[in-house]
């Protein structure tokens, strides 16, 4: 049986350029729109316009598992030199699967990892000739590691559901959970995180994380930490043994469960839904930071 290809929870407008001809693009501000992280100099931007050229994109440099490649309206199997330069243009990772994208200047990579999803914004060209890259990441892990820009105008922007960053040279990650909860880790560098009309600036060796409809936490230290802490609760229900997990992260980290992205609260903590026991008698976990640090756990269920 063929395999429905995945969908973005909010599907992408695509516009498409005209060969050899530029398009005027508007930024504006939308209360409510969804936050990112912006690399560069914003100042001014949201009323002028700049110019989307077809000779920008996002490239497939390495691939690894179940990648696939959204352009048209189509998916298909991602390949190694595949594009991303449109608007809407997009990438989805299955499990256990990661891949590379490399920004057309050179300037830096954009690491993917296992059940993320992420599209283009905007691919375009600041007056002072900066280049402008837009990156909606809808859920999953990326990791940013971007050389200093030599023009003023450049920006490359992380988008999530619930937060917005910006930087200028800097290696630094977000997660996405499935309510868009967005942890931010910055390992060098600075990123300015803002959300609901606040910022926090996130120097290197920080962290923090945005909840929906809230501004962005203040930054602690970076922690990096995977190290998971769990209860397993049982119950007896009609004859039948159920059990749920109940778990705690450092609250930036992204969790996993049998392959199923979480939510957590804003301390970190989860608890799954009760179940059957399972043949295997345990439940694998994988825990993510937001650089992309991962370990996975294996959940013994019986006492």
């Amino acid at each position: 049986m063929q395999r429905k290809p995945p969908v973005f929870a909010v599907k992408p407008k695509v516009v498409q350029p005209v060969a050899g001809q530029a398009v005027a693009v508007q930024t504006i501000a939308i209360a409510g729109l969804s936050a990112g992280l912006i690399l560069g100099a914003v100042e001014g931007l949201a009323q002028s316009s700049v110019q989307v050229r077809v000779q920008r994109w996002l490239q497939v440099n390495q691939k690894q598992g179940q990648v696939s490649y959204f352009q048209g309206e189509q998916w298909r199997a991602a390949r190694v030199g595949d594009r991303l330069q449109a608007i809407g243009d997009g990438l989805s990772t299955g499990p256990n699967s990661t891949a590379r994208l490399v920004v057309d200047t050179g300037i830096g990579t954009v690491d993917v990892a296992e059940k993320t999803k992420l599209w283009i914004q905007a691919l375009a060209f600041a007056p002072d000739n900066g280049r402008i890259t837009r990156i909606q990441v809808g859920q999953g892990q990326a990791r940013l590691r971007v050389r200093p820009f030599t023009h003023r105008g450049s920006q490359l922007e992380i988008r999530t559901p619930a937060s917005l960053s910006g930087v200028r040279g800097t290696d630094f990650g977000v997660t996405v959970q499935p309510n868009g909860k967005t942890g931010l880790a910055v390992l060098n560098g600075k990123v300015q995180s803002a959300a609901q009309g606040q910022a926090q600036a996130v120097p290197g060796g920080y962290q923090n994380f945005t909840l929906p409809g809230k501004p962005p936490t203040p930054p602690v230290p970076l922690t990096n930490d995977t190290t998971l802490k769990q209860t397993v609760e049982r119950r007896l229900q009609g004859g039948d043994r159920k059990v749920r997990l109940v778990g705690q992260v450092d609250p930036v980290n992204l969790v996993m469960i049998n392959g199923v992205p979480q939510v957590t609260d804003q301390q970190g903590r989860f608890t799954t839904a009760w179940q059957s026991i399972p043949s295997s008698f345990a439940l694998p976990v994988v825990v993510i930071t937001p650089l992309g640090i991962e370990q996975r756990h294996i959940v013994p269920l019986t006492r």
